[in-house]
Formats: C-alpha cells, sequence, structure tokens
C-alpha cells in the first residue's frame, strides 16, 4: 500500500514539474487555437505531448496564418492566436493592448527554389531576392540560373511568414502580389514549388527538416539555419508568439507553460525551430 501510495504520488510530481501546473488527475477543459502556419507543427506536436499527461483536455488547432490567429483571439473565438509576428502589426493599437504575449521559441524562415534551379542557383544577394519578388528579375538567368522564367510562390496579407520575410529578407520592399498560387498553407506552397520548374518561394525552416523535395537558397552566402539564426549571421528569423486574450485560464496556461517548460524544450530544435534563450541577438 505505501509503495502504491509513493508510486501515486511521484507521477503527481513529475506531471507538475513538467507543466508547472496542477497534476493530469485534476486538469480538465478544452483549448482551441489558430494562426501561423509556420508555428503549427511545433503547436500540433506539443498538443499531443500535453494530452498523453493530461488525457481530459481536449485541443483543437488550425492554421489560417497570423492575422487570421491574432483577430480570432482578440474577438474571443479562440483560446491561443499563434503568429510569428507582433500583434501590434496586425490589429487596431486597442485590440494589441488587450492580448498577452507568450514567447514560445524562434522560427528561420528560407528561400526555396525548385531543384532544377537549385542546381546553379544556390545563394542570392538581397537585392537578387528584391528584385525577384518584385518582379524586377523575372529570368533566372539574370541572376546565374537557367533560362527559364521565375515563378514566383507568394502568400497572402494576412501571412506572418510573408511580413518577416518582406521585412529582414526584403528589406521592406512589397513583393508582388497575384503569383502562379498564393497561399498560406505551407505545406501546400513547398509542393508547389516542386512541382513548378522555375518556382520559388519562402517557408519555415522546420517545413525543411528531412524534405529533399526542394532546393534551399543562402542570402548573402549565409545558410539559413539554426547556428547561423543564434549566431546573427542569418538574418530572416522571428519570435514564434502565442497570444492569449487577457490572463490564460488555467487549462490554456498550462498548455503554454509546457511548451516552454525545460522537458519539452528539448524537442524544440529537434523539429527545426530555435531556442529564445539561445539567441546571442536579439528584436
Amino acid at each position: 500500500m505505501m509503495k502504491k501510495a509513493f508510486a501515486l504520488g511521484l507521477a503527481a510530481v513529475m506531471a507538475v514539474g513538467m507543466t508547472g501546473a496542477v497534476s493530469a488527475q485534476e486538469l480538465s477543459g478544452s483549448i482551441t487555437g489558430s494562426g501561423s502556419s509556420a508555428l503549427l507543427p511545433l503547436a500540433q506536436d506539443a498538443a499531443d505531448a500535453f494530452k498523453e499527461l493530461y488525457p481530459d483536455v481536449s485541443i483543437t488547432l488550425n492554421g489560417g496564418g497570423s492575422g487570421t490567429g491574432l483577430k480570432q483571439v482578440s474577438d474571443g473565438s479562440v483560446d491561443i492566436g499563434n503568429s510569428d509576428v507582433a500583434a501590434e502589426t496586425k490589429l487596431e493599437a486597442d485590440a494589441a493592448a488587450e492580448l498577452v504575449d507568450h514567447k514560445v521559441c524562434v522560427v528561420t524562415m528560407a528561400p526555396i527554389v525548385n531543384k532544377e534551379v537549385g542546381e546553379s542557383v544556390t545563394s542570392l544577394t538581397k537585392e537578387q531576392l528584391i528584385d525577384i519578388f518584385t518582379g524586377e528579375v523575372t529570368n533566372w538567368n539574370e541572376v546565374g540560373g537557367p533560362d527559364e522564367e521565375i515563378i514566383l510562390i507568394t502568400r497572402p496579407q494576412t501571412s506572418g511568414t510573408r511580413a518577416l520575410f518582406k521585412e529582414y529578407a526584403l528589406d521592406g520592399n512589397e513583393e508582388l502580389s497575384g503569383g502562379s498560387l498564393e497561399t498560406d498553407d505551407s505545406g501546400t506552397l513547398l509542393q508547389s514549388v516542386a512541382d513548378n520548374e522555375g518556382a520559388i518561394g519562402y517557408i519555415a525552416l522546420p517545413y525543411l527538416m528531412n524534405n529533399d523535395t526542394v532546393s534551399v537558397v543562402a542570402i548573402d552566402g549565409v545558410e539559413p539555419s539554426l547556428e547561423n539564426t543564434y549566431n546573427g549571421t542569418y538574418p530572416v528569423w522571428g519570435y514564434e508568439h502565442m497570444y492569449t486574450k487577457g490572463e490564460a485560464s488555467e487549462v490554456v496556461q498550462a498548455f503554454i507553460d509546457f511548451i516552454t517548460g525545460d522537458e519539452y524544450g528539448k524537442r524544440i530544435e529537434e523539429q527545426g525551430y530555435g531556442v529564445t534563450a539561445k539567441m546571442t541577438v536579439e528584436r
């Protein structure tokens, strides 16, 4: 009897230690979230791990882009709005002020091209990227590639990935809208670049883990990697945010604490995201 009681007590302590919340036997409820497609893989992985600890918690997560997530958490449609960018960049000041920011990790954005293009184009300067995405350069032979029309795979205005890429890869220049495909579904974008000769787009680094269907392009000779993001030599990165409207409920706070805790933190880099504490530069 004493051994059984000790085992139950230890399990409860471990559950509290991993999440900073109550024990699995006590925590229940539902969590809804939407927004950033860049953060979605990590959020879904964390949800699966969280539900193993807390089987009475239901979690529903969707993408839709950072702007959508921020709008929905602001109007109360979801509990968590996932975003690649700060709330004030997508919402009115009074709406943004009602939200509480929880930075959960760092994400790196990488330019990608069709494999055929990638045979000769392995790095582009910022100026070349700007010219390509603003439509000034329309053929790959103008930047050392094949005689092939450049096909832009673009993202909508609501996309946080687009906002990060615009600021840090395109130096604030607006990319040409209305490419061959406009999507904020990162899986669709990846497949579109892979399927269309001459295509170029950009995507969060986690989507490139164990994927060789496209070629990754360096910027000014610097590869998009976690190491180069940590040391500040690669410029296109941002914080991933989970926003709540006001203070989070007990179950939502437990989920956020779980993601940002030391135990789950071991999985963040495995999925291609960066650990905020390892950054040697800040924004």
